[in-house]
């Protein structure tokens, strides 16, 4: 027995006595008015990351700079690779094994090529606006064919893909046992020593001719399902203060774990509190500026303003907005990490809700609660 016990029972109050009186005197001081302490919340981390202005990797053929959890770790969910290829260049023959591939043309265009593991095979051509979806495990290669190259930006399902750790073709082959490879290949050794000997990853290529090449096997089926969709050729949501377009895997059926948007704010404008219940929501700004302000319950808070080149990430179910700054209006890329796209919004959920509810919430009157608006507004117009 402890000398603090012994002291206790000496005093002829047990442990249990002390822990009861301590709870009587909680109940006691609640019953009388005083505040009970507060809890300690740690403050809302810094949800910003500058892509463009990172090194990343460099090349004569071209540039990526990711966004992971290594650079940006609130991003736990969705990464962002932000990639330009020289005319010709190519981003050579590689799958991803940890996550699907999500992409944006914003300059240039490209031809990205396909194989599905049921042996089919897909070759497009994207320009600005084009998307594309390369679901996980599938291998893929793109190749700039406009005469000043492209760039476009990437986006994956899980915040801990790394671009420069996916499967690359000469990788692959440049690790393997070459008595392997000549055999798996049905070439000769001195085939195999042709090939490079380490990872190409970005690499120079000739611009193809315009149009569809023949695939070397001829007999392969095209793929039947579409790895293209034109997201700016789609009608966007109109509001007062702006657009979206918005594809989910609804529109887009083979996009089944992420839902893109297309922001343009005007000046002044602002997208209402709303947040998402099912999704974290990941952004990259192409123009403009903007100012975000996001609520993560007990009173914290955190605003940021955003730039060209800016990557932004808002976690699931945290309450936000996004409100347009300065004179030039404001486009905005943004991800989800579901296929299916949900929101609610503070408007839509004070219609959902009696008069007499918001009455005693807010402690208003009832011609107060009759001004508040029942239904989403979407993207508000300059005041």
């Amino acid at each position: 027995m402890s000398e603090e016990t012994k002291h206790l029972k000496t005093e002829g109050i047990s442990r249990r006595n002390v822990f009861s009186a301590v709870a009587l005197a909680s109940v006691a001081a609640s019953q009388a008015g005083a505040a009970p302490a507060e809890t300690k919340f740690e403050p809302l981390p810094g949800f910003k990351f500058d892509i463009e202005n990172q090194t990343g990797w460099q090349g004569p053929a071209g540039s990526a700079k990711e966004a992971t959890v290594a650079e940006f770790p609130i991003s736990q969910s969705i990464a962002g690779v932000s990639m330009r290829l020289k005319p010709g260049a190519m981003r050579e023959l590689h799958w991803h094994s940890l996550a699907a591939e999500w992409a944006y043309m914003l300059e240039g265009t490209c031809r990205g090529t396909v194989v599905t593991p049921n042996g089919q095979s897909e070759m497009a051509d994207f320009g600005p606006g084009d998307t594309w979806y390369f679901p996980r495990g599938h291998g893929h290669a793109l190749q700039a064919t406009s005469p000043n190259g492209c760039h476009f930006l990437l986006g994956f399902d899980n915040g801990h893909f790394s671009e420069y750790g996916t499967f690359s073709i000469t990788d692959w082959i440049a690790t393997a046992p070459p008595a392997v490879v000549a055999r798996s290949l049905g070439i000769s050794a001195s085939a195999v020593a042709q090939f490079p000997k380490k990872e190409v990853y970005i690499g120079p290529g000739r611009v193809p001719p315009p149009g569809t090449e023949n695939l070397r096997d001829g007999a392969m089926q095209p793929s039947q399902f579409s790895h293209k969709y034109r997201l700016d050729h789609q009608p966007p949501r109109v509001f007062p203060g702006g657009r979206e377009f918005v594809v989910s895997s609804k529109e887009f059926p083979l996009q089944t774990t992420l839902t893109a948007v297309r922001m343009d704010l005007q000046p002044g404008a602002m997208q209402e509190l709303h947040w998402h219940p099912h999704a974290d929501e990941w952004h990259y700004y192409v123009k403009g500026r903007a100012r975000v302000g996001v609520f993560g319950s007990h009173g914290r808070t955190r605003t940021e303003e955003f730039g060209p080149g800016h990557v932004g990430f808002i976690q699931q179910g945290y309450g936000h907005y996004i409100e347009q700054i300065g004179d030039e209006p404001t486009e905005i890329l943004i991800l989800f990490n579901s296929g299916e796209y949900q929101a609610i919004s503070l408007a839509s959920w004070l219609g959902g809700n009696p008069s007499t509810l918001l009455e005693d919430n807010f402690s208003l009157s009832k011609s107060a609660v009759e001004q508040l608006p029942k239904r989403d507004r979407g993207i508000l117009a300059k005041g």
